[in-house]
């Protein structure tokens, strides 16, 4: 199996919990984003990958990309932890609140949004902050209030979900960007308490091969 990865992309962030969590060995080949004009425009990744982002998974003769279908193959297709339940109410709730983050909260804060700002409106460093703060904030605080009844060590009750594997990714980027996260004591305390499973260490960005 392989992942084309790169160390501080969020989606693939989650991808690399997603395999640690259910024990599943990968090759990861690092796509930097911002080197060379950024790697992944090159005609070889874009041959694979035509969205030119990552990740990309490669399993046997399938090739994946988007992080939540990713992470949906790897729990139909491997045994071990279920990040997704198979059915009933809970499955939709984790679904709903995995979205909420890695749909509504993330893409506005990517690098190629992040990218196309600076290079057709010229916004400067201060503005790109005001801008990532302000959406991840918006985020978290919807995200913060639908935890609260629901939440047990974990976002969704006592057991790790999709949920908790889109949100460490997300607080990384929060924290990185200066969120006060004293805001959002729900899910300051779940990420603090998920950064100590080793299967969200191993995944840290600062842990990658490609990290710089």
């Amino acid at each position: 199996m392989i992942l084309y990865d790169y160390w501080r992309s969020s989606a693939a962030y989650r991808v690399r919990i997603a395999l640690n969590l259910k024990g599943i060995s990968f090759q990861s080949v690092p796509i930097n984003l911002i080197k060379d004009g950024g790697q992944q425009h090159s005609p070889e990744y874009a041959a694979l990958n035509p969205n030119e982002l990552v990740p990309l998974l490669v399993d046997g003769e399938i090739t994946l990309n988007q992080s939540l279908t990713i992470i949906d193959y790897l729990d139909e297709r491997y045994p071990g932890l279920r990040l997704t339940p198979s059915g009933g109410k809970q499955r939709y709730l984790v679904k709903a609140l995995a979205q909420d983050i890695a749909i509504d909260i993330h893409p506005i804060n990517n690098l190629r949004v992040i990218q196309h700002l600076h290079q057709q409106f010229d916004i400067d460093e201060q503005d790109k902050v005001r801008w990532m703060q302000h959406w991840i904030s918006r985020g978290f605080s919807a995200l913060e209030q639908k935890l609260t009844p629901i939440r047990g060590d974990y976002c969704v009750g006592n057991e790790v979900s999709l949920v908790d594997v889109c949100l460490v990714p997300q607080v990384y980027n929060a924290q990185r960007f200066s969120v006060d996260m004293s805001a959002y004591p729900n899910i300051d305390e779940i990420a603090n308490r998920l950064s100590k499973l080793g299967a969200f260490q191993k995944a840290l960005p600062e842990n990658q091969k490609d990290a710089t």
